[in-house]
């Protein structure tokens, strides 16, 4: 059996047996298991469900970090409101699991990751310094990045840079680097009102704040992913608010908002505030807002440029623009470490799988998986032989 066909028969276990954050054992037991199986200095149970690897190379150099996550989608709650077509992707290797499934894509990000981690361990001695590979829980809930650097070992491997790979809608055979530009921070806030108030209306006033919207579809989903590389429309989305509200007991409104570029945030924050006063409520924000993933342009125009002379320029694709409707826990690590998350094409329109992450029918080509796995371990080495880049 070929490797492509290994990691694709990886990937299916998962996806046939998907853990929510915080339950990821079964996950972390498969991938532990190959690491170990190929040589790497493992440790589990980093932060939770958390695994990390290093592979020591063959010469003294900086260490470089990549990083995969592994928890599955709660997908009676967490999974973007489009309509459904009832057809069925993963016949064969559907979730067991009643309400859970790999929505996001994160069994690829697993699988891809042992991937790259087990060719970069076949062939050690083409690797200088130190790589890391970080195999990370609870990422939907954007708790699992914290809870492993909360234990102190990704700091002390002191990695030079971060790297990942995240599905996109791009087609299968290309990458996305998005220099400079990512996913928006996260802030939540409640507004409590007086008796009497009506708590629809503000949520109505406050969702008025964003300048984006939701797609309602995978089709326009997808247009608004490809709007990333034209420069036209990009430049038209250098700044961006999302701004979700919904009515609680109290009477009151809950609010979700996500700023690009997270500066603007204190702003829009004052203006929930004041809409929030002009009713006779109150506003009360959490204590910090999750940050924004910035991606380093240095990092990024560098991976991007290495890609496309390793693999041919329409392979890599840019992006001029943040994604404006997601989060990502990736960005604390880049907090430690400059980095960047690069988008993995998994989209085929010929057969229909329409690779957008968290809708109800996501799907993704399997051929990505030897795609991510044949682009990254050229790209790491070479980053590890090469001096630091300007962030």
């Amino acid at each position: 059996m070929s490797l492509d066909e290994e990691l694709t028969a990886l990937r299916r276990e998962i996806h046939r047996r998907p853990e929510l954050a915080g339950e990821e054992r079964e996950t972390a037991g498969l991938v532990a298991e190959q690491l170990r199986a190929a040589g790497l200095e493992v440790t589990t149970g980093v932060g939770g469900h958390g695994v990390v690897a290093v592979l020591d190379g063959s010469a003294e150099g900086p260490t470089i970090a990549y990083r995969a996550d592994m928890d599955a989608v709660d997908a009676t709650r967490n999974v973007l409101p489009f309509p459904r077509t009832g057809r069925v992707y993963d016949e064969g290797f559907a979730s067991t699991v009643p309400g859970v499934a790999h929505l996001c894509g994160h069994d690829l990000h697993t699988a891809i990751g042992v991937g790259i981690a087990r060719t970069l361990a076949a062939s050690s001695e083409r690797v200088r310094g130190r790589l890391v590979f970080v195999f990370q829980p609870a990422e939907e809930p954007l708790q699992g990045a914290r809870a492993m650097l909360d234990t102190g070992l990704v700091q002390r491997l002191a990695p030079r840079e971060f790297y990942a790979l995240h599905t996109s809608p791009f087609p299968t055979g290309t990458i996305a680097v998005s220099p400079g530009h990512g996913l928006p921070g996260l802030d939540q806030l409640r507004i409590l009102l007086p008796e009497g108030q009506d708590a629809a209306a503000l949520a109505a006033e406050v969702e008025a704040l964003g300048t984006v919207h939701f797609p309602q579809n995978v089709t326009e989903y997808h247009a608004g992913f490809h709007a990333l590389l034209d420069p036209e429309a990009a430049a038209a989305r250098q700044e961006s608010v999302s701004a979700t509200a919904w009515t609680e007991p109290g009477p009151a409104v809950g609010v979700l908002l996500r700023v690009w570029p997270q500066e603007h945030l204190p702003a829009v924050r004052a203006q929930a505030a004041r809409i929030a006063a002009a009713a006779g409520g109150r506003a009360e924000f959490q204590d910090a807002p999750f940050p924004a993933l910035v991606n380093s342009p240095g990092l990024s125009t560098a991976a991007g440029d290495y890609l496309s002379t390793a693999m041919g320029p329409e392979s890599v694709l840019w992006a001029r623009a943040s994604w404006p409707y997601n989060c990502e826990d990736f960005a604390l690590f880049t907090h430690e470490a400059p980095g960047t998350q690069l988008y993995l094409g998994v989209a085929n329109a010929d057969a229909g799988i329409d690779g957008a992450p968290h809708s109800p029918e996501f799907a993704a080509d399997e051929r990505a998986i030897g795609h991510g796995v044949r682009a990254i371990p050229d790209l790491l080495p070479h980053r590890v032989t090469t001096r630091p880049t300007a962030h």
